[in-house]
């Protein structure tokens, strides 16, 4: 039987998912933060740049949070803590380092090399794939705004300036990341040493192809125009409200799984009851399970002596 249905399509209003790319002195740390706390209050930057962004406290107001290490799962499980604290926005400075740094993607998948054997690449990335991927999905279920850095390789290309002269001018190339990561954002901004923003990729019309020189406080603001054009929608930290209330039942927890599955949030970083951070989409499912024993125990409490069978139960993520 087919199960595939069509619904009509609606705008929603959504949070930003913004990627900065560009040559070390470009700015982009400054422009992260000049636009993240444009776009909310409570500011969340986890710098892995040696506190370099510390440098800026005295112009902007953010919580930092140093990181030496880069395993993809140690970021999921930094962005379930600043969910949880309620941070309006997460700025990641630079996300280069979970690809190329010490723990990184690219580490990773040389352990897993060196486990599999010699000549044994594919299955390091077939190992490590999950992983990386875990870690996006993770970036971009956050339940509030999300700046990522990126460094970019750099070059010098020599051009001739205004008096004729030729002079080297640096140029960036493409971002320190896996290849193709810029199309999991909605907007990207690359700049470059002049400190110009240029929009290279934007779900947003008003922003495409935008050039922006020392950007400031009015980019964010055209973001933000953008962002509320649309139908309110619940945010990961709803669905785990409802998720974790003692009165939610079984049923409600399928459809609440369904709703979350729509939305793409299943891979939100969430921290259980407990503390300990999971994933939206495991959490419901373990409390689905919570709920259909409760729901049986109920059933056996409440029968008055006639046999019959138990009603067949499906998984919450059937």
């Amino acid at each position: 039987m087919n199960t595939f249905t069509f619904t009509p399509a609606t705008k929603e209003q959504a949070k930003a998912r913004i990627a900065l790319t560009g040559p070390t002195g470009s700015g982009k740390t400054y422009t992260a933060l000049i636009t993240g706390t444009a776009l909310g209050e409570r500011v969340a930057l986890i710098d892995t740049e040696h506190g370099s962004a510390s440098k800026y406290a005295d112009e902007f107001a953010f919580d930092t949070l140093q990181l030496t290490s880069f395993e993809p799962t140690g970021l999921i499980d930094v962005l379930a803590v600043a969910a949880h604290e309620g941070y309006d926005t997460v700025i990641v400075d630079s996300l280069s380092h979970f690809w190329s740094g010490a723990g990184g993607v690219l580490e990773q998948v040389d352990n897993a090399a060196k486990r599999y054997g010699t000549g044994s690449s594919f299955a390091a990335w077939k190992e490590t794939r999950p992983m990386e991927r875990a870690m996006i999905d993770a970036l971009l279920a956050y339940p509030g705004h999300l700046i990522v850095t990126m460094r970019t390789k750099t070059e010098y290309v020599v051009e001739t300036d205004d008096r004729g002269r030729k002079v080297p001018r640096k140029v960036g190339l493409k971002p320190e990341q896996r290849e193709g990561i810029e199309y999991e954002f909605d907007i990207v901004g690359d700049l470059d040493h002049e400190n110009t923003l240029v929009i290279s990729k934007s779900r947003a019309k008003p922003l495409s192809g935008l050039v922006v020189r020392k950007p400031g406080t009015e980019f964010a603001d055209s973001v933000l125009d953008w962002l509320s054009a649309g139908k309110p929608t619940p945010s990961a930290s709803d669905y785990l409200a409802t998720a974790t209330a003692p009165d939610t039942s079984y049923e409600d927890l399928r459809a609440l799984y369904e709703e979350a599955r729509r939305h793409n949030l299943l891979a939100a970083a969430v921290l259980d009851p407990a503390g300990e951070p999971t994933t939206l989409g495991d959490l419901i499912v373990r409390r689905g399970t919570e709920a259909r024993k409760e729901a049986g125990k109920s059933g056996q409490a409440g029968k008055s002596g006639k046999s019959g069978e138990e009603p067949e139960r499906k998984a919450v993520a059937a």
